[in-house]
This record gives C-alpha cells, sequence and structure tokens, in this order.
C-alpha cells in the first residue's frame, strides 16, 4: 500500500497494467485526500472488466450517500449472467455511513465479484475491520495530496510519462496556475496538447502562457523572483498588476511566498552546514538546477532573520487577508502591495 506520492504514482502504473491485462482483484478500496489516482484506478476498471454487451446485467455503479452497506453485499454476492464476472462500484463511499459492515464481505468476497470501493478526497480508518479486511482480500491504493513543493517535480515526471519534457519556468508557472490539484494539471495539459505544434517535444513558458491562460510576467512566480532579488520596481508593478486581476485571491499569493520564504529558510539551514552539493540543494529546495541561482539571491538579501521576519508578516498579513484587523475599505490588491513593500524594506 502506497503511503507517499511517488508511491500512490508507482501503484497505480501497476494497477493499470494488471487491468489491461484483465487481471483484477476480488476487491479495491481506492482513496486518499489526492482523488487523481484513485479516480484514474476505478474509470480503468470500469472500462475494462466488463465487455460492452455484458454490462446491462452484470455492472452495478451505485454511490454512498444513496445505498447501504447491506445493498452492496447483496449485489456483490451475486453470481455473473453470461460473463465470467460482474462488477460493483461504490463511489463517494465516505458518504456510506455503515461502510464497516462491509468487512463482513471483504472477510470472505467471491471470486466472481469484482468490488470497487471509491472513496473521494477521504481515507477508511486504518484502525477499523473494513480497512484491514479489504487489504487482506485485494488491494487498498491510498493518494495522499501532493504538497506545494511536490508540484512542480510531479508536473515534470507527468509530462515525462506522456513523453514529453517541460522547462523547469514552465513546470512552475503551470503549477503556480493550477495548484496541487492533479486532475487540473492533466486537463490543462490535454488542453495544451490539442494546441502544440506537431512533433513538439518541448514544452515552454509560452506554451504555458498562450494555451493555459496565464502570464508569466504578471505572476507570483515573478513576484518571488524580484523579492529575491530585491528588485523594488518590478515587485511593486508585479504586485499591483496580481492585486488587480478579476480572480486574485490574497490566501492564495500568500501561500506561494510563504512557500518560497519556507525553501530560503531550509536552504540557509542548509548553508550554515557547509557547502552542499546540486543533489543536497535539489532535495532541500524541490526545485530544478535552474532555480538555484534566484535562491543564492534570496539568501544573500534575506539572511535568516529577515527571512524570519518575512515569514512573520506573512503570517500577519494572513490573517488581514482573511479580514482580521482591517478597514472593510481596504482591497486584498492594497494588502499585497503593502506586503510587498514592507517585504522589501526588511
Amino acid at each position: 500500500m502506497a503511503k507517499k506520492g511517488p508511491d500512490a504514482a508507482s501503484q497505480a502504473a501497476e494497477l493499470l497494467s494488471e487491468i489491461k491485462q484483465k487481471i483484477f482483484k476480488p476487491v479495491y478500496l481506492l482513496m486518499g485526500d489526492e482523488p487523481y489516482y484513485p479516480e484514474l484506478v476505478c474509470d480503468a476498471i470500469i472500462d475494462n472488466c466488463l465487455e460492452d454487451y455484458e454490462k446491462d446485467f452484470n455492472q452495478t455503479i451505485a454511490y454512498g450517500a444513496d445505498v447501504k452497506a447491506e445493498d452492496i453485499i447483496t449485489a456483490a454476492r451475486r453470481f455473473p449472467m453470461m460473463a465470467d464476472r460482474q462488477l460493483v462500484v461504490v463511489k463517494e463511499a465516505q458518504m456510506l455511513k455503515d461502510i464497516e459492515q462491509l468487512a463482513l464481505y471483504c472477510a470472505n468476497p467471491l471470486d466472481s465479484t469484482v468490488l470497487v470501493i471509491l472513496m473521494h478526497g477521504a481515507s477508511a480508518d486504518k484502525r477499523k475491520a473494513f480497512y484491514k479486511s479489504a487489504l487482506k482480500a485485494g488491494v487498498v491504493l491510498e493518494s495522499p495530496a501532493i504538497r506545494d513543493y511536490e508540484i512542480e517535480r510531479w508536473i515534470s515526471s507527468y509530462y515525462s510519462s506522456r513523453g514529453l519534457s517541460i522547462d523547469p519556468p514552465a513546470a512552475r508557472l503551470l503549477g503556480e496556475s493550477a495548484g496541487t490539484s492533479l486532475q487540473t494539471i492533466v486537463s490543462e495539459t490535454e488542453k495544451l496538447l490539442r494546441n502544440l505544434p506537431e512533433g513538439a517535444k518541448v514544452v515552454t513558458v509560452e506554451d504555458i502562457e498562450k494555451n493555459v491562460g496565464v502570464s508569466r510576467v504578471f505572476s507570483v512566480f515573478e513576484l518571488t523572483k524580484a523579492l529575491s532579488y530585491r528588485d523594488a520596481r518590478t515587485a511593486i508593478k508585479v504586485a499591483g498588476h496580481i492585486g488587480n486581476a478579476a480572480k486574485f485571491a490574497m490566501p492564495a499569493a500568500i501561500s506561494a511566498l510563504y512557500m518560497h520564504f519556507y525553501r530560503v529558510l531550509r536552504y540557509e539551514a542548509l548553508l550554515i552546514k557547509g557547502t552542499p552539493s546540486p543533489e543536497e540543494k535539489t532535495r532541500v529546495l524541490g526545485v530544478a538546477p535552474f532555480f538555484f541561482r534566484d535562491y543564492d539571491a534570496a539568501a544573500s538579501n534575506y539572511p535568516l532573520p529577515k527571512c524570519m521576519a518575512a515569514i512573520s508578516l506573512l503570517l500577519e498579513y494572513d490573517f488581514k487577508g482573511k479580514g482580521g484587523g482591517v478597514s472593510g475599505d481596504t482591497s486584498q490588491g492594497e494588502l499585497l502591495t503593502e506586503l510587498t513593500t514592507k517585504l522589501l524594506s526588511l
């Protein structure tokens, strides 16, 4: 069972390979905060478990809010009609109030039934009988949320799996636009691929700007870069443009700025120990070597006390951005510009 993001990806790939070969387990428990991999495996099972002509009598798809465990067990204990197997899928299974009762079926599942329990953005209690019996009877795929600092590497790995490479600044810009939602990244990638020139193998910042609808010039990424170099003119200009955007959200901007200064803080702690290798820098920063120069500048311009002060400011403005201690006349864009000015003055 996977416990980390990359393990979830590897386990999902292994399961997808088995499913395409028509190798099925009696029970699948697909769960976790990040729904991309559980839903990918669930869809693959639905597509491959039965032939189209077998589905009318042998496929049951239910939703957790609409059924009880007893209904699922009854369906799972039926025998297939004119087919080798039947498929029972429970989506949104986190809504199933008596889900623990499914442990009774999982203790002795039918070989001719494939039971899929799909939990969206949630997980079963590992201390209880259902989880333990599902793990023993079949397979559990757990997909944890991808952390902010992991997303650029995930994007690069995903593009590699699609036979493409993506420039580091392009991966960062896509991550900033899509956040940590893997499905959003995949959807934006599909849109981008339809518009790439035939035979293109490298995705650039220009491709992301053109097809995803995000500007490199006026992005939080460019704001953090300007702050790293103490480029006051650019930082204030970018902050003003971002803050006036229709979809601007102060919490999202604070999150990105916090991640930047947290990385700088970790980097400074690494530098205190001596001269780090490129591998150590990559491990601590979670970015491609392309960005090392930016973090060298940030560490120089925001030594440890100033970096801590920057993080303290971010916590203060996170509170203000959520309506704490500010006048109702103060816009979130004005708060971002004010914050940027204070960060530059540290």
